[in-house]
């Protein structure tokens, strides 16, 4: 990658953090490529901190809820997510319970289960249950939830 002055790093983050929510890890990683010193990086990050680019708590509400809206991801996935973009706990979990309504969480799980029982195929209603849980749990849903759904999924059938 080409290397740039400090200057020219942060005219670019601002531009880049102004069009969309970044979180501090995603800018330092961006920076290191450039070759800048971690003093620059750092400096960087604290004046975009500071000027309200770049805010954790803002880019996990945003994150979280294009996840759990566009992507229908479960909490668990979410999480694991910004656990990875190292965003605190303490930052996330708050948020989680804002931007997640729990109805429209169970809603969208419904339909997931629905929709991907019509395409599986099982010997019994037992291998069923199994690779419906296995696939809820691998969208990132819990499995007090799961077992919630997919209870009131055979009901309507």
């Amino acid at each position: 990658m080409d290397t740039i002055d400090e200057k020219e790093a942060l005219k670019r983050m601002t531009h880049l953090c102004s069009m969309a929510e970044h979180c501090r890890a995603e800018i330092e990683e961006k920076l290191r490529k450039w070759s800048l010193s971690g003093e620059s990086i750092k400096r960087i990050v604290n004046t975009l901190e500071q000027e309200s680019y770049v805010d954790e708590a803002r880019f996990s509400r945003a994150f979280s809820r294009d996840k759990y809206r566009f992507d229908k991801w479960g909490k668990a996935k979410i999480a694991q997510a910004l656990r990875i973009k190292h965003i605190p706990e303490t930052t996330y979990i708050p948020l989680m319970n804002e931007v997640v309504d729990q109805e429209e969480y169970l809603s969208i799980l419904r339909a997931l289960l629905n929709a991907k029982r019509r395409s599986l195929h099982a010997e019994s209603e037992y291998k069923l249950k199994e690779k419906l849980i296995r696939y809820a749990l691998g969208r990132g849903f819990e499995m007090d939830d799961i077992a919630r759904c997919i209870d009131l999924s055979e009901e309507n059938e």
